[in-house]
């Protein structure tokens, strides 16, 4: 990373690539996230590389879920943990939500990896490894369904940063409200989620930590009353429009 230049036009992109990189070799990160990361990162070109007017109402809409819920958890992959690890502890911190590991690619070492990324950032206790870890999510083939009995299992809302459809339309099966941050606004993700926050991970979790703090003295009827006027599909459309909008103006003028 030091190697970097600042002056670089994608120093930044360079620097959250690295951050991955090094995930990777801490057994943190597999390698088939690297292929999720790249997928992403051709997103965020479409979107212009910054956090649109639809992502931050729908931001607003997950700090709103986030502080309304009686049990939320925060889902933990290895991409979320190499990137923002920091920002993910500090959005338990300020919402009380549960932190749980969960991962496609599943093995002891990885899991305790990436509960130990998360301790190093402040995590005072990190679910979804060790004994507890013993529920399963109904109609899911792959190992992540395997869930914590003391998180994911009975959580009412939770936040699935860097998803799979399969599990989130299975959590959505079972009446659990599911707030995704995703950059593809096409994914089964996107689509089927209750809240999808449509930004690249790094820019969107330090914007949902400082939102829920400034939702923290809202009253139940004005949180209530931001979701009730939240449209997931809207949001969606409005993302597309945006990119349509961006293409035609660059196919007209130039990047």
């Amino acid at each position: 990373m030091s190697e970097i230049p600042n002056n670089h036009p994608r120093a930044e992109s360079l620097r959250i690539r690295h951050r991955i990189i090094e995930g990777m070799d801490r057994n943190v990160v597999a390698k088939a996230g690297l292929i999720a990361h790249g997928r992403g990162e051709a997103f965020d070109y479409l979107l212009g590389e910054e956090t649109t007017a639809p992502a931050k109402k729908a931001i607003k809409a997950a700090a709103a879920a986030l502080l309304l819920s009686n049990y939320p958890v925060i889902s933990v992959n290895g991409n979320s943990a190499a990137l923002t690890p920091k920002e993910i502890v500090k959005l338990s911190e300020v919402s009380g939500a549960k932190l749980e590991v969960n991962i496609f690619y599943r093995s002891p070492g990885r899991l305790e990896a990436i509960k130990e990324v998360l301790e190093e950032a402040g995590a005072k206790e990190v679910l979804g490894v060790g004994e507890t870890a013993d529920g399963e999510i109904p109609e899911i083939s792959s190992v992540r369904r395997v869930v914590d009995r003391r998180g994911i299992l009975i959580a009412d809302t939770v936040i699935v940063p860097i998803e799979d459809g399969d599990r989130t339309q299975a959590l959505r099966k079972i009446g659990k409200t599911v707030i995704a941050v995703d950059l593809n606004p096409l994914s089964r993700t996107s689509q089927l989620a209750n809240i999808t926050i449509v930004d690249n991970h790094v820019r969107c979790m330090p914007l949902l930590v400082e939102e829920v703090k400034k939702l923290k003295n809202a009253s139940k009827e004005e949180l209530k009353k931001i979701l009730d006027d939240y449209d997931n599909q809207k949001i969606l459309g409005e993302v597309l429009e945006l990119i349509r909008d961006r293409l035609t103006e660059i196919s007209k003028k130039g990047v």
